[in-house]
């Protein structure tokens, strides 16, 4: 009797197996013990690894942030309305990994791949890890390719190269995000992949951009990666790294790529609100021990690489958002002291309508001319000292009564310089360009014009050096060093648009004599 039963029960069991049809598993499953501030904190999961994706009954993920022997806290990569106490983890095995390839172009996504624009899933994706090494150091080339933005303080006095990282600084409102967008937008037809990454931002600001980008037709050759500022915290810190990665797979291809981190005050930010949330100790300002890390790592994956390692290269412009223009609070010194330059838009600049709003004395690039086509190269070296002499002496001519003729002339010549080096939003030059309106200024050409007069007098000097010496300009753009003759056809052109500028406005023009 007993063995008859025995028989049925082994049978019906087999049947209840067999009915399941997949295969029992073993894993590990977790509860969740806590929930708060973006942060889960996990029972369980023994065999769980730092970084690797928890996914949450209801599809939400997660990211082990901190390992402790009885628990994990969890940095959450969602809304967390649906979690509560008592939900269970369970283990994916997977360190956080993002999309990467071609299907990202023209997309918006968040840290994880997933597509944030409507417009349906990827066509193709591939994946790949979000925090990877750095490239060896034998694996970097030098920077000497230049980065063209198109702003010709910028390409003149601030040059950036491929494979360089400068950082992008001011107060609140000053044009950051400005010169950023500008630089994308100059990207057309230079072969560059750009990443735009938005960390914490309005979703207005976002949607701004991404519609700047769209009618340009910079989305086309551009992927956008956000983390809006009503994300969780835990989001906002990955989203960098998931850019980076994105623009590090095009790079490993040997493309030429850029990264415009918007901003990495708000990546600060939201770390320190995860590690103030973990209880580990705070330092100075209340960001953790490990804040210099945070970027130093990121930022350390832009470089340029050789030949042998793929040729690539990926360009960072890490912006960050200043107080009361104090450069000297922590995450500002902390950035400058990673990259490879600066950028400074002043608030007082600003204020008086000189955009962009470059402060050029606190503003420095440390690949200087090794990034400048050798026309630009030539030019900068005047412009640059006689902007610096002006300067100066217009900070001592505030509290001087009586000035010589020469300081005064120096004075005026500076304060047209400075007109020609303005520039509009969304309107970027060409290197020919450039060098045309910059070596008139430094020429004197506009001397003899109202500093009002200055800008529009700039805009029909590029516009005539393209039409009258179409091939010149090629040849400048090419990277060719222009001869004397060159320089003289540059001067007669500039001479001629300045002179049909001002008889077009009634004013008699009368050139400088120096």
């Amino acid at each position: 009797m007993l063995r008859t039963l025995a028989g049925l029960t082994a049978r019906a069991t087999r049947e209840a197996i067999e009915a399941i049809g997949d295969p029992l598993r073993a894993g590990e499953i977790g509860v969740v013990d806590h929930v708060g501030g973006g942060l889960a904190r996990v029972h369980g999961l023994p065999g769980l690894m730092y970084e690797e994706l928890v996914r949450f009954d209801g599809g939400l993920y997660g990211i082990a942030a901190n390992l402790d022997p009885d628990n994990a806290s969890v940095a959450l990569l969602g809304d967390s309305a649906g979690l509560r106490a008592g939900s269970i983890a369970h283990r994916t095995g997977r360190i956080a990994d993002t999309a990467v390839g071609e299907a990202l172009l023209g997309r918006v996504v968040d840290a994880l791949g997933r597509t944030l624009d409507g417009a349906g899933p990827l066509r193709k994706e591939g994946r790949s890890a979000i925090e990877i090494d750095a490239p060896p150091i034998m694996d970097r080339a030098p920077v000497n390719v230049p980065l063209r933005t198109g702003i010709k303080v910028v390409d003149a006095l601030v040059p950036i190269g491929r494979g360089q990282r400068e950082l992008i600084l001011g107060d609140r409102q000053t044009g950051k995000t400005a010169i950023a967008v500008d630089t994308i937008l100059n990207q057309r037809n230079q072969g560059v992949t750009c990443v735009y990454c938005a960390i914490g931002q309005r979703g207005t600001a976002v949607a701004r951009v991404i519609q700047t980008l769209r009618d340009a037709g910079a989305l086309a050759y551009t992927v956008v990666v956000v983390a809006a500022g009503e994300d969780a915290p835990g989001l906002q810190y990955l989203t960098p790294y998931a850019a980076t990665t994105v623009a590090e797979h095009f790079m490993r291809q040997g493309r030429d790529t850029l990264v415009v981190y918007d901003d990495l005050t708000r990546h600060a930010r939201a770390y320190r609100e995860l590690s103030l949330l973990m209880r580990r100790p705070p330092g100075r300002e209340a960001y953790p021990g490990d804040i210099f890390y945070l970027h130093a790592r990121l930022l350390e994956r832009a470089t340029r690489l050789r030949d042998g390692a793929g040729g690539g290269s990926l360009s960072a412009l890490p912006i960050i958002e200043t107080q009361a223009q104090d450069l000297s609070a922590y995450i500002p010194t902390n950035l400058i002291s990673i990259t490879d330059g600066q950028i400074y838009l002043s608030p007082t600049l600003f204020n008086r309508g000189m955009l962009p709003a470059v402060d050029v004395g606190r503003s420095v690039s440390r690949t200087g001319g090794k990034t400048q086509l050798p026309a630009l190269r030539d030019v900068s070296g005047p412009l640059r000292l006689a902007y610096a002499q002006f300067e100066e002496l217009e900070s001592f001519a505030r509290f001087a009564t009586r000035l010589d003729d020469e300081t005064r002339r120096t004075i005026e010549r500076g304060r047209r310089v400075r007109e020609a080096l303005r520039q509009g939003e969304a309107q970027p030059l060409a290197p020919a360009e450039q060098v045309a309106v910059l070596h008139a200024a430094t020429q004197g050409l506009f001397d003899a014009l109202d500093v009002e007069a200055v800008t529009s007098a700039a805009s029909r000097v590029s516009a005539s050096v393209r039409e009258t010496c179409g091939e010149l300009a090629a040849r400048i753009d090419a990277g060719e060093r222009p001869s004397e003759s060159d320089w003289q056809a540059l001067l007669d052109a500039a001479r001629g648009a300045v002179r049909n500028f001002a008889e077009a406005g009634g004013e008699p023009w009368k050139p400088s004599s120096s």
